[in-house]
């Protein structure tokens, strides 16, 4: 044969290889998807049509080079280009028919938010498949007992769907990654999870999982994130946890685990987060936690932990987060917490620790937020050495502080204070007006019987103020005509709450721009008296209105009607006259209305929500629903 003429001829069936049209099998099976789609807003499907080649023309379809089988199957739900990004939906149901997709290796059907129905048995016909993605979705049923010989199986992803059921897992000799998380999945999580000796990353967490965590898990050595937080987990921790030696992540957190903290978590040398919070946790912190050689976030606050603090947390050089607050652990911070030169947040708040707290804490200069609070620390008065950290956040609620605040707090950078429940007393000192990076103050209960300064003004960052249950005196409206530093320092709440403040409420509250949008505004038991200002209903933001007790007369505005997201509505003990309007009585989303103990008078609007009698009581004058007919 001439050797031009073998080369046309194999230039030509190359060609008509590289053209053959994809596998009909494979077709039909696709377009009876795209059949299943009801609705395909993003026009994702569009180029699937039956005149083309599902191997060269259709978006999202790969096949192989040599058998033109369909082996790659993507549908992702993220379209985005150089100067934009679409998110992407899709409605309808699984096809059956994906079954036939005998050689598919990939399935990504993920993040099309709207499919819906069950996953299709079928899907278990296919063998060859690796990798299966149907996250981000609105699946429900259970996963398929069919899903037992998807044998070549590496990466299982169903999290953020509606599925639900025990979870029998496979025989996935090779699974990697399995992602269940955000179903309602339910019943003991299957020992046979320990058979998938190649997995790295186990996420199971917001489930309703429940039993106790498989002694088994020891057996996967690769293990690099394990996250079964917010389920309803028993029993221990298991020893054989500090078999994996490769974990990074440990995340156990919200569950029902009780038992000691096991000792062989000290193995664990590759942990990095560890977070075994909100569980029913007892014992003492075993010493040996103090191993482990690259922790940076250790989280175990909200258990019943007792004993005192190990000094071995001290060996920890590399926690930048330690969170041992709602325990009992009792006596006094070890001096060796100095040496967490690292740490940026330490939380030891609700517990019984002692005094006095150790100077060596004035050596953490990367910490940005401490809370001590709720611990009988007895300080008196917060220690000078305090002044040299370069504290964001500072919480001493309830650790039985005295006198008066301390003048280095006027030069410090604290964005969030807390120094409420303490024995305080005296001035707000002017110097307040320095704290200009202040975001939240609380000073609630304590003994404070000052006006509020002028110097108030200057806090144009704070969005958040809580001064209720002192003795404050003078203009109550000082605290709303603060500056603000747009688009920051708008309030979001404001108690001031069990004073002497006085009023009457400026009447042009609603105006102010501090106060455009607040969320929360209590000024209960304070002798304001005047009327409710109208332009109350300026407020929009809205959710809490408290003006309990405060003398109030005139007439309860119908503008305050204008307050759709008003919740919560306390009126009550005032001299509030006139009847009550029907606009404001059927705010659609208010839960809590109170007007007892004023002068109201006619018949109750009638009204959707379920108040109570004692809500209207104490109105001579009213009548109707829930009180007796008019």
């Amino acid at each position: 044969m001439p050797f031009a003429l073998f080369i046309f001829i194999l230039l030509f069936t190359q060609l008509h290889h590289s053209t053959r049209s994809c596998n009909p099998i494979d077709k039909q099976a696709l377009l009876h998807f795209k059949h299943k789609i009801t609705s395909d807003p993003s026009n994702l499907l569009q180029t699937w049509t039956h005149d083309t080649n599902c191997c060269t023309k259709w978006e999202g379809i790969a096949c192989d080079i040599n058998s033109n089988r369909v082996v790659n199957l993507t549908r992702p739900g993220l379209i985005s280009g150089d100067d934009f990004i679409i998110d992407t939906s899709m409605n309808g149901t699984l096809s059956p028919y994906l079954g036939n997709l005998s050689h598919l290796v990939v399935l990504d059907l993920s993040n099309l938010k709207e499919l819906t129905g069950h996953i299709p048995p079928e899907l278990g016909k296919l063998t060859k498949l690796t990798h299966l993605y149907l996250y981000l979705n609105k699946l429900t049923g259970s996963i398929p007992a069919s899903f037992h010989k998807l044998r070549k199986l590496e990466k299982l992803f169903l999290n953020d769907n509606l599925l639900s059921g025990e979870v029998k897992f496979g025989p996935w000799n090779r699974m990697i990654q399995i992602g269940l998380s955000g179903n309602r999945f339910s019943g003991s999580i299957s020992s046979n999870l320990g058979k998938m000796v190649h997995l790295i990353k186990c996420d199971m967490h917001g489930n309703s999982f429940s039993g106790a965590i498989p002694s088994s898990i020891g057996e996967l050595s690769n293990l690099i994130e394990l996250d079964l937080s917010q389920n309803f987990i028993t029993g221990r921790i298991p020893s054989s946890i500090g078999e994996l030696t490769k974990l990074v992540l440990l995340d156990l957190h919200l569950n029902l685990i009780t038992g000691h903290v096991p000792s062989s978590i000290s193995k664990l040398v590759s942990l990095q987060y560890c977070r075994i919070s909100d569980n029913k946790l007892s014992g003492t912190l075993t010493p040996s936690i103090g191993t482990l050689p690259v922790i940076q976030r250790l989280i175990a606050e909200n258990n019943s932990l007792t004993g005192k603090l190990p000094a071995t947390l001290g060996h920890l050089v590399t926690l930048t987060d330690l969170y041992l607050g709602n325990n009992y652990f009792t006596r006094k911070i070890p001096a060796s917490f100095g040496n967490l030169k690292n740490l940026q947040s330490l939380d030891l708040s609700g517990n019984r620790l002692s005094g006095p707290l150790p100077a060596e804490l004035a050596k953490l200069q990367m910490l940005q937020t401490l809370d001590l609070s709720r611990n009988p620390l007895r300080l008196v008065r917060i220690p000078s050495w305090f002044s040299k950290l370069n504290l964001f956040g500072l919480r001493l609620a309830k650790t039985g502080i005295q006198q008066q605040l301390p003048n280095w707090l006027s030069s410090s950078s604290i964005s969030s204070l807390d120094l409420s429940n303490n024995m305080l007393s005296g001035e707000l000192p002017c110097w307040i007006g320095n704290m200009t990076n202040l975001s939240y103050l609380n000073l609630s209960n304590n003994g404070f019987n000052s006006s509020i300064p002028d110097e108030f003004k200057n806090l144009s960052l704070l969005i958040d103020l809580d001064l209720h249950s002192n003795s404050f005196t003078g203009d109550v409206n000082l605290a709303f005509k603060k500056n603000v530093a747009d688009p920051l320092g708008h309030y979001n709440s404001i108690n001031l709450s069990g004073n002497k403040f006085t009023g009457p409420i400026d009447k042009n509250i609603g105006l102010h721009p501090a106060m455009s949008s607040i969320t929360s505004l209590i000024l209960s038991h304070n002798p304001l008296t005047g009327s409710l200002p109208e332009s109350l209903n300026r407020l929009s933001a809205l959710q809490v209105l408290e003006l309990v007790g405060n003398g109030l007369t005139g007439k309860i505005s119908s503008e305050i009607g204008e307050l759709k997201d008003l919740r919560t509505l306390k009126l009550s003990d005032n001299k509030l006259s006139g009847s009550i309007p029907k606009r404001v009585i059927n705010l659609e989303m208010l839960s809590v209305f109170e007007v007892a103990g004023n002068r109201l008078s006619g018949e109750i609007p009638s009204h959707r929500g379920a108040f109570p009698a004692s809500s209207f009581g104490r109105n001579h004058g009213l009548c109707g629903a829930p009180l007796p007919r008019c």
